[in-house]
């Protein structure tokens, strides 16, 4: 199935993505080493026997995590890679990214795992974290063609971008993930076997307090929520449907109370703030805040401060809330650090426990960016890592940190 593709996308690697009545054109043939980083990029505090920033290579010949090992300065070193026992994937016509989603690569605190996508297997791999290092690596079946994760307590949730899209429940256990009963539920999505980028779902996210499983849609412009049980299922068979106030929602978040949810929608390059209720139903808190940026899919909480990744302009935007919730860019231009010809690409983030760190990836160059949160919420560049998966036919996608 992949190889045919391929073989078609071989002919013509410059894609659109129409949101809108803008359009965006990548040229999928960078595949150039990146020499932003200095020889010396890895001088100053050595990495901490804990501590990694876990990347996920979605090669379709076989996926891999690749660790990267992080110093207490944020500088990143390689430090293996590991196969997940499963293929990676690649969404139709993805300009950027393959899996077009935000969540594919989640690291479980509480239980101390990994669990990883493997889209072109249709099944999940999950691994216990020592330090830098992955073992006890398990693999089930997903149920269609997983693109994202969500993890509450002992439980965790797939979301499946093909055919009509679904969410799957699975049981958080020492030997990994085990199936949950009944849990599984359509998205009502009109997807082939293998998904358009544009009319997959973006991301599956759990409420904070755990009553909700909330999946945003992309093509559909809706916002799905599946109010939960206590015993880890959902409590309707169908979830409730949401307008979506702004186009093409993707990437979910949630502010430190846990009661405002933002969703970043790639239409406009804008972020909506939503309550959402018991039932399912979402009540606007504060329309699209728009940034002038291109493309805006991808959106993680640092403290006070949100970093937004434009893949379209190829930049990340920062955000910050006030004591009363609201939502202001940082500054005037939308950018929290200044943008990089050798970084281009931009999709996924992810942020250290501790919040003092941002880590980018740069699916075009085949990089990711380390930067530090600063007291003003600007981002100051401190590491750049080379030589993973560059997006040409697939890419990587997916990052978490330790």
């Amino acid at each position: 199935m992949h190889s045919s593709r391929r073989g078609h996308r071989a002919k013509s690697r410059t894609r659109r993505i129409l949101f809108g009545g803008g359009a965006l054109a990548i040229t999928g043939t960078a595949t150039v080493a990146v020499s932003l980083a200095s020889a010396g990029q890895y001088s100053g505090s050595a990495a901490g026997a804990d501590h990694a920033v876990f990347v996920q290579g979605n090669e379709l010949d076989g996926n891999t995590i690749h660790v990267l090992a992080r110093g207490d300065d944020g500088s990143l070193k390689p430090a293996g890679a590991y196969g997940t026992g499963g293929k990676g994937g690649d969404q139709v016509d993805a300009p950027t990214d393959s899996l077009a989603s935000q969540g594919s690569l989640v690291y479980d605190d509480a239980s101390g795992m990994l669990l990883a996508v493997n889209a072109g297997s249709n099944t999940v791999t999950s691994f216990r974290v020592e330090g830098q290092q992955l073992k006890d690596r398990q693999v089930v079946r997903s149920g269609g063609f997983p693109a994202g994760i969500a993890v509450q307590g002992k439980v965790a949730y797939v979301m499946n971008a093909d055919g009509e899209g679904s969410v799957q429940g699975f049981r958080i256990t020492g030997e990994g993930l085990k199936s949950l009963k009944g849990s599984h539920r359509s998205l009502g999505l009109d997807n082939e076997d293998t998904p358009r980028f544009d009319t997959s779902p973006g991301e599956v996210e759990f409420t904070p307090d755990g009553r909700n499983l909330v999946v945003t849609t992309k093509g559909n412009n809706t916002v799905e929520v599946f109010p939960m049980k206590r015993d880890g299922l959902p409590a309707v068979s169908e979830p409730v449907v949401n307008d979506s106030s702004g186009g093409v929602p993707s990437a979910i978040s949630f502010d430190r109370s846990g009661k405002r949810m933002l969703v970043a929608e790639a239409e406009r390059s804008t972020v909506t703030t939503y309550q959402v209720k018991r039932d399912g139903r979402l009540k606007v808190l504060q329309e699209p805040l728009a940034h002038g940026q291109e493309t805006l899919c991808w959106l993680e909480r640092a403290g006070n401060y949100f970093y937004g990744g434009n893949t379209g302009s190829s930049t990340v935007t920062g955000y910050r809330t006030d004591k009363h919730g609201t939502l202001s860019l940082t500054n005037e231009v939308g950018i929290a650090t200044p943008p990089s010809a050798n970084s281009q690409g931009v999709i996924d983030l992810a942020v250290t426990e501790g919040e003092k760190f941002v880590y980018v990836q740069n699916a075009v160059s085949g990089t990711v960016d380390g930067f530090r949160v600063e007291a003003d919420g600007a981002l100051t560049k401190v590491t750049t890592a080379e030589g993973l998966p560059a997006f040409d036919e697939s890419g990587m996608e997916g990052i978490a940190a330790v």
